[in-house]
């Protein structure tokens, strides 16, 4: 028997073999240099976005560093004030938007279709163009630093300072414009990530079997998609404000700054939690392992994680407890403020209680998770502490909320993510830890980090004031400073010591075996390191561990026993399930390599960065080619021929994607209309800010409806929501299509007008924050219409092509929902602009 097995055994083994070296042909990249501009694989993308991210981590913490350089002695002259504001404020500015979300979405995209069971993200171009903008915006953030151009108003922008008159130069306007793209690039990543998580998984695998990690950011990337528009709403008006003269902070005329504040802390609080939510994924992940168990409480978790989520967005005025607030709302957001320790507490009993019950093993990503219990738990009761108002007001905008925050970000994001890239270094590289400097390292960095910020929490009590330059030495604050700065150096030694053992860890160790750590989850299932394919056949699964319930389970689904197990059809071949059961419900085709994301990146950046040298027409130029290109991008998708149900093997017939009403642009363009329309609700929010609460309000005079353009606005309306539809009956049925499109055009140009006329009446925008609002809520109009007729030309041209059909009729579905959209948000709009002069 032992000398038959080998030899019954070697057919099968052949034709895995053969199945893995045609995939590598159809998934892998070009080998050569430009194959990095042209790749669109998890892996590769996944790469890079990780190597940029710790690069800027490294910039950042030399700025840090800086810092306590000038702060360590009283009276310092290392630094100039104006220098030292630059330094400070990029410190905040590449630690929060340059490494902290982009390092946790590198993660994601490397490991999510691993652990799904998917052989890829969504939308792999689209992963790879948010990289490239990613890359392209925060690079034009550090040149600018370099070259003496930063910003010097603090990482939060705030008006008037960040005005043009407090703020001259071009240092302001790098940092709205660069962060702006860079949030296009992280809401671009979100939506590839919501998609992938609900309808990119393993075939079984149901929501309540997915993997901890996914729910978490499946909430964060929601969260994402709810944060970032007020931000980038914030941005679009400082930065018009500042090169425009258009007075929506400016006091005088109808403006308010505070409404900067309301804005930026709507994206500000939540992002603390976005950027917390996947570090306690990865703990989630992580713990039940070393602790040989597993995870107690998952359901509850899960509701943790939503309820955090959603209270998040309750609590951003607790960061203007000192600025007038009334003692109703500084009373609701207090105790909104310190409810946020109820779901975090389920999250920490769940992990101590899976502690309690397992075994656990101290191998180093333990250790650093043990940091995280000791580090974080003191970040949240200083949390709560700042949650009182009189409190608040004695410590605000003291060392003592530096402190506060820097126990949250790196006890509670940083410690977790070098604990999950020393577990999940032998996924992605294929190698064993061989030399041990992590060891050293995380005895160097979590003392350290403690010495140094217990000693700014005491500096920040005794009095100290954040974003001030130098000190006086009998102030009391000598010694607390010195000592946190020589602390902070000996942590930057320790950091810098891990960059260094996973570098050489990565390229020298000895390979490892496949799942060292006895993993449960779908991830260690693949080859190690994974291919560019991720899984020879879509896995199936029955339970929240599959590799517990099934030790054969990797074997089997690499001899292509699971779902499109062969490469027959030579193309890239993806499965869809259904939302909630995962049942096996499409089979999609995935594109291939292409510069597009990569031009389309470039393109996009220029109309970003253009105006800061005033080449306004080189933006306009740039915003044409961004249309151009993603109208190439999307063209090059789809087939001219129905090919019905499709072998998806396991005896499953399946229809194409681009078969179904619902294909996968369809979700995603759900999910950026979601974002859209809270951008469309956060100007809403602040025009009603300024309507309420702003001086010299209400204006002069009021804007009255002309009766004409009123009908000719809801008439239009009703058009432009029509049209799409009769033209997805018309093509269901073979019929005439253009009908429709020609309705639905005419649609949107007459709302073109009637937002024109908006514009027309109030002639001069930067005469007061009304007659701002009013352009910015015609242009919100006339931006939509615009994308929506381009939308109609296209399905038209699409339709005479020979790419619709009655089966082939998703990408009318998709001009149809966003036509929808334009009608409704269109309507709200202009009745916001009315009908204030209509009842006046």
């Amino acid at each position: 028997m032992t000398d038959a097995q080998p030899a019954s055994d070697t057919p099968q083994r052949g034709t895995a073999l053969r199945l893995h070296r045609a995939l590598a042909r159809i998934w892998g990249s070009d080998p050569r240099l430009r194959g990095w501009l042209t790749t669109s694989n998890n892996n590769d993308i996944g790469t890079l976005f990780l190597i940029v991210a710790t690069t800027f981590f490294v910039i950042g913490g030399i700025l840090a560093l800086l810092i306590r350089a000038q702060l360590a002695t009283p009276d310092s002259a290392f630094m100039q004030p104006q220098v030292y504001n630059q330094i400070f404020t990029m410190h905040g500015t590449v630690m929060m938007f340059l490494f902290a979300i982009p390092f946790f979405e590198a993660m994601s995209v490397l490991l999510l279709p691993g652990m799904l069971g998917t052989r890829d993200m969504a939308f792999p171009r689209l992963g790879a163009y948010g990289l490239w903008v990613y890359i392209f915006g925060g690079s034009a953030v550090i040149i600018a630093m370099l070259m003496g151009l930063a910003p010097d108003g603090g990482w939060f922008m705030y008006p008037p300072l960040s005005s043009a008159a407090f703020s001259p130069g071009i240092g302001a306007d790098v940092w709205l414009l660069g962060i702006t793209s860079i949030e296009v690039s992280a809401i671009a990543t979100a939506i590839e990530v919501i998609v992938t998580v609900l309808r990119y998984r393993a075939a079984g695998m149901s929501l309540s079997r997915m993997p901890i990690f996914a729910w978490y950011i499946l909430v964060v990337s929601v969260m994402i998609l709810t944060a970032f528009p007020p931000m980038i709403l914030g941005s679009l008006l400082l930065e018009v404000e500042r090169a425009l003269d258009w007075p929506f902070f400016q006091v005088e005329n109808g403006g308010d700054p505070l409404l900067w504040q309301h804005l930026f802390w709507l994206f500000g609080h939540p992002e603390v939690y976005i950027i917390f939510l996947p570090a306690a994924g990865m703990i989630a992940t992580i713990l039940p392992v070393m602790a040989r168990t597993n995870l107690l409480g998952y359901g509850w978790v899960v509701a943790a994680a939503v309820s955090l989520a959603v209270l998040s967005f309750g609590l951003w005025v607790h960061h203007m407890f000192t600025t007038g607030i009334p003692h109703m709302g500084l009373a609701f957001f207090s105790a909104a403020s310190t409810l946020v320790a109820v779901p975090t507490s389920v999250m920490l009993f769940s992990w101590i209680g899976t502690l309690w019950k397992g075994r656990a093993r101290m191998e180093l990503p333990m250790l650093w998770i043990m940091g995280f219990f000791a580090t974080f738990v003191i970040g949240g009761l200083t949390g709560v502490m700042l949650a009182v108002v009189p409190f608040n007001w004695q410590v605000h905008d003291t060392h003592f909320v530096v402190a506060h925050l820097h126990y949250v970000l790196i006890g509670g994001y940083v410690f977790p993510m070098v604990a999950a890239i020393y577990y999940f270094m032998p996924l992605l590289t294929g190698r064993t830890r061989f030399f041990k400097l992590g060891e050293v390292a995380f005895w160097l960095v979590v003392p350290s980090f403690h010495i140094t910020f217990l000693a700014v929490h005491m500096a920040g009590l005794l009095g100290q004031r954040r974003r001030t330059w130098t000190y006086d030495a009998d102030q009391g604050w000598t010694a607390l400073n010195l000592v946190a700065s020589v602390a902070s150096y000996v942590m930057a030694i320790g950091f810098a010591l891990i960059i260094l053992d996973v570098a050489v860890n990565a390229f020298v160790a000895v390979r490892g075996r496949r799942n060292p750590w006895g993993a449960g989850t779908l991830e260690w299932a693949a080859a190690i390191p994974s291919p560019a394919y991720g899984f020879a056949s879509i896995p199936i699964v029955r339970g929240r561990y599959p590799l517990h319930d099934d030790p054969d389970l990797a074997v089997r689904t690499a001899r292509g026993e699971g779902y499109l197990g062969t490469a027959t059809r030579h193309r890239r071949e993806n499965l869809i399930v259904t939302t909630a059961r995962g049942t096996p419900a499409q089979v999609v085709v995935l594109p291939g390599n292409s510069a597009l994301p990569f031009l389309l990146a470039v393109v996009t950046s220029t109309s970003f960065l253009a105006p800061l040298f005033d080449a306004y027409i080189v933006a306009g130029l740039a915003l044409m080619g961004v249309v151009a290109l993603a109208l190439i991008w999307a063209w090059g998708l789809g087939t001219r021929v129905d090919e019905g149900l499709v072998d998806a093997g396991n005896g499953a017939m399946l229809p194409l994607a681009s078969e179904r009403t619902d294909p996968p642009g369809w979700w995603g363009s759900v999910f950026l209309l979601l974002a859209d329309g809270v951008h469309f609700g956060s100007l809403l929010f602040g025009y009603a800010f300024l309507w309420t609460v702003a001086p010299n309000w209400p204006p002069q005079s009021y804007l009255e409806p002309p009766l004409w353009a009123v009908v000719l606005a809801l008439t239009c309306a009703l058009a432009l929501a029509l049209g799409p539809r009769l033209a997805v009956r018309a093509i269901a049925k073979r019929g005439v299509v253009w009908p429709a499109i020609v309705l639905g055009l005419v649609g949107a140009l007459a709302l073109t007008v009637a937002a024109a006329s908006v514009m027309l009446d109030r002639p001069d925008p930067a005469s007061h924050a009304y007659d701002a609002t009013l352009w910015l809520l015609a242009g919100h109009v006339g931006l939509h219409t615009f994308l929506s007729a381009i939308m109609l030309c296209y399905l038209a041209a699409r339709v005479a092509a020979g790419y619709a059909s009655p089966t082939r009729i998703g990408e009318a579905e998709i001009v149809r929902l966003w036509a929808d959209f334009t009608a409704a948000t269109a309507l709200v709009a202009l009745a916001a602009a009315w009908l204030p002069g209509a009842f006046s």
